[in-house]
């Protein structure tokens, strides 16, 4: 008995005038199934999804709160499992990565046009921040270079038309910004959206802006941005191609500074040049080599500093090159960010390009890192990390920071063991921060430059990368090429612009232009070494030949008919039967393709059949204008050899979800051919459909199972005003409702003019009496019905068009169309017991 509420919902849609039942399709058993399906196993009726399930799997349940709330704080997994030998590892990773930090941030801190002190803000925050949030052990958080770039840019534009607002204010209240977005991505579990960054668009994000920093560095390398009398120097920040031949055309300007510089980087190449050749020499002390070269910067600072010291040391005042200068001891910049609409709206423009690589840099690194290390990073919680550092730092003077690639590494080949190590990283830059400011005094300028070159170095993609991407899809690299030529010569935000619009507009493309292929049925034969499967078991024991049966050494497969997926061409993949056609869909099903894959249908069913009934235009003028027809004087090409269009076989298993837009082209598509099928009728047969609401949407346009007749044509006006929607209402449906009237007077060997009455009754005798006996017979010796196993249907028995596979689907059509064909001669089907039509025998209908 009907619900309350599905009484309410009927009475309001009747109300409505919509009929409900058009839209849902039959609900019991229909014609298709057999006897053994519905006499003597459990039926089962596939019952649709409703849109009360579909919004209450949306509302959360006290359970999902509680999760989601735990899962903010992945810590309280681990923490209390915290363990002696965790912290050993954690202690050197700390520390080896502290070593590292505290150099680099300084120089970032110059990149992003603010004073070293800064860098070291940021570094001490991210690492102290991001282990209560984390799901990677890896990453390390902090300021990083192509960030420091932005931010340099931003905090330099900001000063050209505000030269009384801070650097370092634009900078902490653009990390506030930002931490914010990308908080609150996190917090609604949106982390998928950085899946639509494809690995080509990072990695030429990547290397132009290596590039482009590293072009920007070798000036002050060699002291060529010092200010001396009248020269002054040219701009860095300008595009990479400009500063490139900047650089060239005032060589002449070199200074002293090239000496502190360029040696700084050949050491520091030098140095991890010998280190990876003495781990290669001697692979039971790789570690002990790992370790040392990952001291190379903190020693070359350290070395360099103290060669600065001796040479300044008298000259505090005028230095012989450009030195870093003092750096307050301690936050002295603490204090709540100045956020406002006008800070804010000097830079933003620039906010998601901001957005954009602080996502890209630490996503792709934590999930690179997580596959190298056998775990899984979960996105919308790092984005959660990100944010509220970002948030939370510049209350202590940081600028927006995100995953370092270099010292990720750093961290992962150190031996890492939880993201706790982050602590010991920050107590040590805190330790930089209060007891070796003095020290800092004296680095120079050109040193951090080459530290600055050596670390970004690592981020251009080789040219063995570059072939992978050519081998598996070359116009990958077209895109890789594109996104760093535009950095070049134009700007990192605009290289990052570049990629990700050229990879939409080709993964739209690809969905748009997706073509599906007509497949044939081929039957392949499994081979061990040099026999075929069934002739090894051929001699074998009862055993050994169920064994072969129960492994299927023999089946059939389906293959393109145009083997364009590589598949020998000698192999003839042919139509099953006469006018059957299997259609396979290669990508979604949607609105963006749904014109392009049906019209490739239409096209090639039109070519390779021939209609119904070629006198449907009896006059010359009742033919329509796109067809019409040959010229004065010469007949139509003879189609007299192609078959007649019988059933259509749709391949959904590479679909997940339709909408309305691909269903009413379906529902055109079918029209259509029922109207070039008539008066014969075009089966609609399904394969693969996994989705429960793409069954629904399939069943309420009347695919999926036999129509009925309705007495009025029904128009879905909202999608579309001229096509008719509901299988009950088409050529298809009326034609096969005439078969089965035939069928059933064929069978009772009566005339067409007896009532149906009559018909029905006599039917029914002819059924009980003649091939009752024949039936049981079959049904007895059947191993369906003999097997000691219980069988029962996979599939719903009220949707007999929908199958689970290729082969199901093929063997019900052809037994329809046998069926059909035995009626059209006079004479009948008799079932042996296998369901959907299999091992149909025709006989002789007795008049």
């Amino acid at each position: 008995m009907a619900s309350s509420s599905t009484k309410i919902g009927h009475g309001l849609a009747k109300g409505l005038g919509i009929k409900v039942e058009q839209f849902s399709g039959p609900a019991g058993v229909t014609r298709g199934e057999s006897t053994y399906s519905v006499s003597t196993a459990d039926t089962y009726v596939e019952e649709e999804p409703r849109t009360i399930d579909w919004l209450r799997d949306l509302v959360p349940t006290g359970s999902d709160i509680t999760t989601y709330g735990r899962s903010l704080f992945p810590f309280t997994k681990w923490i209390t499992r915290y363990n002696l030998q965790w912290l050993a590892g954690d202690l050197v990773a700390g520390i080896t990565v502290g070593a590292v930090v505290v150099p680099q941030s300084m120089a970032y801190a110059k990149l992003a046009a603010l004073p070293v002190e800064f860098g070291l803000y940021s570094s001490f925050m991210g690492v102290l921040i991001y282990w209560f949030f984390a799901t990677s052990k890896d990453i390390t958080i902090g300021p990083v270079a192509v960030m420091s770039t932005i931010v340099g840019n931003i905090v330099l534009k900001v000063a050209e038309t505000n030269p009384e607002v801070p650097g370092w204010q634009v900078a902490t209240c653009l990390a506030i910004i930002c931490g914010g977005i990308i908080c609150f991505i996190g917090l609604i579990r949106c982390g998928w959206i950085v899946d639509f960054i494809p690995l080509t668009a990072i990695s030429a994000f990547m290397t132009g802006s290596a590039i482009n920093i590293a072009a920007g560095q070798v000036p002050a390398m060699l002291g060529e941005t010092v200010t001396v009398g009248k020269w002054k120097g040219f701009n860095t920040r300008d595009s990479t191609y400009k500063v490139i031949i900047h650089t060239l055309k005032y060589l002449g300007h070199t200074r002293l500074d090239a000496a502190m510089g360029l040696t700084a980087l050949f050491l520091l190449y030098a140095y991890r040049s010998t280190c990876n050749f003495l781990a290669r020499k001697y692979p039971n002390r790789q570690k002990t080599f790992f370790f040392i070269s990952t001291l190379r910067t903190a020693f070359t600072i350290l070395l360099y500093t103290m060669i600065s010291w001796l040479v300044n040391r008298n000259h505090r005042t005028k230095p012989l090159f450009a030195i870093l200068g003092k750096v307050p001891r301690g936050f002295t910049h603490a204090q709540v960010p100045v956020v406002n609409s006008e800070l804010v709206s000097l830079f933003a423009s620039d906010i998601p390009a901001s957005v954009i690589v602080l996502l890209i840099e630490h996503i792709s690194i934590s999930k690179s890192f997580g596959r190298i290390n056998n775990y899984t990073i979960d996105p919308s919680q790092e984005m959660i990390a990100i944010g509220v550092t970002n948030l939370l730092g510049p209350f202590l003077g940081a600028y927006p920071s995100t995953g370092s690639f270099s010292r990720t590494a750093i961290k992962s080949k150190a031996g890492v063991r939880t993201p706790f190590a982050g602590v010991i990283t920050a107590i040590v830059v805190l330790l930089a921060l209060y007891a070796l400011t003095a020290v800092f005094f004296y680095i120079p300028s050109a040193s951090l430059s080459a530290v600055i070159i050596h670390a970004v170095g690592d981020l251009i993609t080789p040219p063995k990368v570059l072939y992978q991407f050519w081998r598996v899809n070359p116009i990958e690299v077209i895109i890789f090429f594109a996104g760093v030529f535009v950095t070049i010569f134009s700007s990192i935000e605009n290289g990052v612009y570049t990629t990700i619009c050229i990879s939409v507009a080709v993964l739209l493309f690809r969905v748009v232009k997706a073509r599906g292929h007509f497949v044939g049925k081929v039957k392949i034969h499994s081979v061990i070494g040099d026999h075929l499967l069934e002739d090894k078991f051929h001699d074998q024991s009862n055993s050994a030949q169920k064994l072969y049966d129960e492994d299927v050494a023999v089946r059939n497969i389906f293959l393109p008919l145009d083997h364009n997926d590589g598949s020998n061409p000698s192999v003839q993949a042919e139509t099953p039967h006469p006018g059957v056609f299997i259609y396979r869909f290669s990508e979604g099903f949607n609105y963006p393709n749904a014109n392009h894959y049906l019209d490739y249908l239409t096209e090639y069913i039109f070519k390779h059949t021939r209609r119904t009934n070629p006198n449907t235009w009896g006059r010359i003028g009742d033919r329509p204008w796109n067809n019409p027809g040959p010229r004065r004087g010469r007949t139509e090409d003879d189609r007299s050899h192609l078959p007649t269009l019988k059933a259509i076989i749709l391949d959904f298993s590479a679909i997940n979800n339709v909408d309305v837009t691909s269903i009413q082209i379906l529902i055109d598509v079918r029209n259509q051919l029922d109207r070039y099928a008539a008066p014969d009728a075009v089966q609609w047969h399904f394969a693969a459909v996994h989705n429960r609401w793409t069954k629904r949407a399939l069943v309420s346009s009347g695919f999926g199972y036999p129509t009925k007749q309705q007495t009025e044509v029904q128009r879905w006006k909202p999608i579309f005003s001229v096509a008719e929607i509901g299988g009950a209402n088409s050529a298809a449906a009326q034609a096969e409702r005439e078969a089965n009237r035939d069928l059933r007077k064929s069978r009772a060997g009566i005339d067409e003019e007896n009532n149906m009455k009559d018909v029905e009754a006599q039917s029914k005798a002819v059924s009980s009496s003649s091939s009752v006996d024949n039936l049981d017979k079959r049904i007895t010796n059947s191993k369906a019905y003999n097997s000691v196993t219980q069988k029962v249907i996979a599939n719903g028995l009220n949707r007999p068009f929908f199958h689970l596979d290729l082969t199901s689907a093929l063997q019900s059509v052809i037994a329809n169309i046998e069926a059909e064909e035995f009626a059209k001669r006079g004479v009948g089907t008799r079932e042996t017991g296998i369901n959907q039509g299999v091992g149909q025998e025709e006989i002789p209908i007795k008049a």
